[in-house]
């Protein structure tokens, strides 16, 4: 690591965004003094789309690309980053976001969703570079240990979060595929030598070969390639039989699709686009031609997108939108659905961006298996859940808890996880390698690019979805490792979440089983998931904690799945991915939620984002540089930041859900102040407990008069200049509005030794 220590602090987007203006100028304050730099970098998803036509910007509107950069700076040795919650950008948010940066002066294009000739297709292609996960990828060279912090888990147990109570009469229930999908077409294969590949389409029909990808797939010696389709007949008839069903079910009975059409960013839209026809069969049986072809509107971008364009309609058209567009309002025999935002009448099939199984499914879970309803209320539902890769784990937890009652925070234990994430490991399809079939019936091959030797194939007809996936060895081995290493230091029992009779897991357990075995460790064994969900439900409930090792995607499923349950949300786990080339990535959890806070906050002023993920992620990388340099201040200042998170949570100095009460400002104000009070009362260094003790009397003594400067500031509409391109000078005026607060952390950060 470098002579001076310094910490790389992403700013991304939204809420936590937001809070990031008022918590860095503490963060900054504290750590100069003792020597230890605090850089940014903007992987916001504005900075993301703005820096791809940066060669034709000029001054401020020249953007540099922040995330090639740390790329590269998370293979080094001596790289710690912090890194807040970005969007995972759905098309809409693109556009959104185009439209706000066009706005504030850049020069850029807007997006082409339907690209026409090829300089349109270039400036989709750049644009698409910033579309669904695209940081995360970048970032995680390394894999995911992440779990509940003790001091976390002790205020869930001494407050509660409210359970919503379970009947054994629930109707609730998954449906998902049981033919035709990703999880039963699969594939896979472990690479036994250096390969290059290239996947082709072949029509059995005219005998014609499309390369679809000819370049940028190697597969070194011991890496893990799979391929599987989703069958558009299969999928279309189980999202019509499931609507079917769920109107069978009477009013009392929701439908609700759950899946990630962020992430998924080339797959998952278009299911989504299918469940919307299938959901307003009657209107697309009637006008399916007019609203996509007539007027180009995609269901895939969902209903909103849908009713934005009827009502836009021109004037040749605009009685039969206008016609089209209240019959899909009223939803006449359409089954009743989940809702997103009831008071405004958000469904969910609105916003793929708003379908977010990982987020949507444990909150229907906490709530005892109901979801909202048109009129407020909440009632059962059919989780729908096309591919059945893991649907059974929602399936299994639900089922659980029919039998057995909510789980109680009080008593309950974790489930905390090590993922398999690094080497951009997909698992679940990247986005540069799915396809949806428009060449016809035939077969999709992986070849051999030198040899022409088929690796894998699947059949295929048009509108199937093709994907193919790489997860390399040695990601496999750093993530074997840090399991069972993670289970010896713990003391806790660890199940590898692998299925034999999946051809993905099965070629992991080849690996993992004699990993196990070589460690002679008795606490670890591999399950499929749907027992290993079991398995973990029983030890949770019994008040044990258990570690699950998992693939890529169930590491983003479980790591909010059980994290809502136990604590009441993921935005509070201690999320440490150990890059794999020495550095550190310290990730501040998970911000499904930050949307609907930034709206409250334009609309009244108070923001109620917990920012308690950034200050787990700063104590953590403080003490990591500590283990690498020996700099005993940077674990003076950890030390005492885990003091001072630990007494915020203990004093109930969390930011409140309603307006005029303590918000994510306040919130920081407490942090600064116990912060300071712990380093002033610390025995290490005598110098650095002389200089914040002054800063920890002067915050103790000003607490009514900065209380009131944070309260006083509620109540009204608040303008940033923008959702996803706020104005700094106006974001920072916004979350910084105590000139005596302000004041004192100045002092703090003037402190010199």
């Amino acid at each position: 690591m470098s002579k001076k220590p310094k910490i790389i602090y992403t700013l991304c987007d939204e809420a936590p965004m937001l809070a990031t203006y008022a918590l860095l100028p503490i963060v900054e304050a504290f750590s100069a003094p003792v020597g230890i730099e605090v850089d940014t970098r903007d992987i916001s998803l504005a900075a993301r789309l703005a820096c791809q036509f940066a060669d034709t910007q000029s001054g401020d509107k020249k953007v540099h690309d922040a995330l090639t950069e740390l790329g590269t700076l998370a293979t080094k040795p001596d790289t710690v980053i912090i890194k807040t919650p970005n969007i995972s950008a759905s098309v809409p948010q693109i556009k959104a976001a185009v439209k706000e940066l066009q706005a504030a002066g850049f020069t850029i294009p807007d997006y082409p969703e339907a690209p026409k000739t090829p300089e349109e297709e270039a400036i989709k292609a750049k644009y698409d570079r910033a579309k669904g996960s695209a940081v995360n990828p970048v970032l995680r060279e390394g894999n995911s240990d992440r779990r509940a912090p003790k001091a976390v888990k002790e205020y869930a147990r001494a407050h509660p979060h409210s359970m919503g109570a379970w009947s054994k009469d629930s109707k609730t229930h998954v449906a998902t595929m049981s033919d035709g999908d990703f999880h039963h077409s699969e594939k896979s294969i472990t690479a036994s030598k250096k390969t290059n590949a290239r996947i082709e389409h072949h029509n059995t029909s005219t005998g014609e070969v499309t390369i679809l990808k000819d370049k940028g797939i190697q597969l070194d010696a011991g890496d893990i390639a799979d391929c599987s389709r989703m069958s558009k007949k299969a999928l279309t008839a189980f999202l019509d039989a499931q609507v079917a069903d769920a109107k069978a079910l009477g009013d009392n009975f929701l439908f609700s699709l759950h899946m990630k059409a962020t992430m998924m960013k080339v797959s998952d839209p278009i299911i989504f686009g299918h469940a919307v026809r299938s959901f307003h069969k009657a209107v697309w049986n009637a006008h399916g031609d007019f609203i996509e072809k007539t007027l180009g509107l995609s269901p895939n971008n969902g209903v909103a997108g849908i009713l934005s364009g009827l009502d836009a309609a021109p004037a040749e058209h605009k009685k039969r939108a206008a016609t089209v567009a209240a019959a899909i309002r009223k939803m006449d025999g359409c089954p009743h659905i989940a809702y997103v935002d009831s008071d405004n009448g958000v469904t969910n099939l609105h916003v793929p961006s708003d379908v977010i199984i990982d987020a949507s499914v444990p909150a229907m879970i906490r709530a005892g298996g109901k979801m909202y309803a048109r009129d407020g209320g909440m009632l059962d539902c059919k989780c729908t859940i096309p591919d059945s890769s893991y649907a059974a784990v929602y399936d299994e937890t639900i089922k659980f808890c029919i039998k057995n009652g909510a789980f109680d925070p009080v008593t309950m234990g974790s489930v905390n996880n090590v993922g398999l994430m690094a080497k951009k490991a997909e698992e679940y399809g990247s986005h540069d390698k799915t396809y949806e079939v428009s060449q016809g019936t035939g077969f999709i091959k992986v070849v051999d690019a030198d040899t022409g030797a088929t690796l894998m194939e699947q059949s295929v007809e048009n509108g199937d979805i093709f994907r193919m996936s790489i997860v390399r060895a040695d990601a496999i081995a750093d993530w074997i490792q840090l399991a069972l290493r993670r289970s010896k230091l713990s003391g806790n029992d660890i199940i590898f979440w692998l299925n034999s009779e999946r051809a993905h897991d099965a070629e992991l357990i080849k690996s993992v089983a004699p990993a196990i075995k070589a460690s002679g460790s008795a606490s670890a064994r591999i399950l499929p998931p749907a027992e290993a969900t079991i398995e973990s439900c029983k030890a949770i409930k019994s008040g044990r904690d258990i570690i699950s090792a998992t693939g890529n995607v169930l590491r983003d499923y479980l790591t909010d799945l059980f994290p809502i349950i136990e604590v009441g949300t993921s935005a509070k786990m201690l999320s440490i991915v150990p890059l794999m080339n020495g550095g550190g990535l310290f990730e501040t959890g998970a911000g499904g939620s930050a949307p609907k806070h930034v709206q409250q906050f334009e609309k009244e002023g108070h923001l109620r984002w917990d920012s308690l993920g950034e200050y787990l992620a700063l104590g953590s990388a403080l003490g990591f540089i500590n283990e690498k340099t020996g700099d005993v201040r940077a674990k003076l200042l950890g030390d005492a930041l885990d003091i001072a998170t630990q007494q915020v949570l203990l004093d109930n100095k969390s930011p409140s859900r309603k307006v005029n009460q303590i918000d994510n400002r306040g919130t920081h104000y407490w942090l600064a102040r116990y912060w300071a009070r712990a380093l002033a009362d610390q025995k290490t260094d005598e110098s650095v407990a002389k200089a914040f003790a002054p800063i920890a009397d002067e915050l103790e003594s000003n607490e009514r008069t900065i209380e009131q400067e944070f309260i006083k500031c509620q109540g009204t509409k608040q303008d940033v200049g923008g959702y996803y391109y706020p104005d700094p000078s106006k974001a920072s005026l916004a979350m910084n509005p105590s000139p005596v607060f302000n004041s004192i952390i100045a002092k703090a950060k003037a402190i010199s030794f």
